[in-house]
C-alpha cells in the first residue's frame, strides 16, 4: 500500500501516477488513504482537478472502479483489458477482457 516506485512496488494510485507521469503529468499524488472506506465523489473530484473526465474509457485512460463495499480501485484501460495493481497477487497485472467491476468514471490527460 502506498507504493510509488516500480522497482519496489506500486499500489493502484502509484500505478496511475506512474502511467500519468510517463505521459507528462507532474502533479501531486495523494497519500495517507486507507484500503477501505474511500469516498468516490472525493476521489472523482481529485481526478477532475487534474484530468479530463471521459464518457467512455479508451486505452491509456485512468478508470475509477468500485471493487467491493467501501473499496475503490484505480486501473489503466488497455486495449486488451485493464492494467491494475492486484493486491492478492502483489503485482501489476493485465486483466484481459471487459472490466468486471462497476466503473465509477474514467479520465484522461488533455490532448
Amino acid at each position: 500500500m502506498h507504493g510509488r516506485d516500480p522497482a519496489t512496488g506500486l499500489d493502484c494510485v502509484g500505478l496511475a501516477a506512474w502511467a500519468l507521469r510517463a505521459g507528462g503529468f507532474a502533479g501531486d499524488v495523494p497519500t495517507g488513504y486507507a484500503l477501505r472506506g474511500g469516498d468516490a465523489e472525493k476521489v472523482a473530484a481529485l481526478l477532475d482537478a487534474v484530468l479530463i473526465r471521459a464518457d467512455d474509457a479508451r486505452a491509456g485512460d485512468v478508470v475509477l472502479l468500485r471493487t467491493g463495499p467501501g473499496q475503490l480501485h484505480l486501473g489503466i484501460r488497455a486495449g486488451a483489458g485493464l492494467v491494475h495493481a492486484d493486491a492478492g497477487l502483489r503485482r501489476v497485472v493485465l486483466r484481459p477482457g471487459d472490466v468486471s467491476w462497476p466503473v465509477i468514471g474514467c479520465w484522461r490527460m488533455g490532448d
